[in-house]
């Protein structure tokens, strides 16, 4: 009984004197913890970045869609104007 109380003190001598002390091991398991972490949000990341460039690109186009789809409306505006302005000079001579 005697011996296992010294075993179990000298053992928790021993945990206390490493206490404070960093092994290779814990060094080694946060560097794996933080590449994992890396390793998965990165892609997340960069493909978030991509939809957002792809939909700038495609709000611009949009826009360009939209400007020349009002330049055309015009623009048959002023092509009926032409054509009624040249049937009313037609008719007059």
């Amino acid at each position: 009984m005697k011996k296992e109380k010294e075993e179990l003190l000298d053992s928790y001598a021993e945990y206390e004197s490493r206490k404070g002390e960093i092994s290779v091991y814990d060094i080694f398991m946060v560097f794996f913890i933080f590449f994992l972490i890396l390793s998965l949000l990165f892609p997340k990341i960069y493909i978030a970045n991509q939809i957002y460039y792809k939909s700038i690109t495609v709000n611009k186009l949009l826009d360009h869609y939209e400007i020349l789809k009002e330049e055309n409306r015009l623009l048959k505006q002023k092509l009926e104007q032409q054509k009624f302005k040249y049937q009313i000079l037609d008719t007059m001579f």
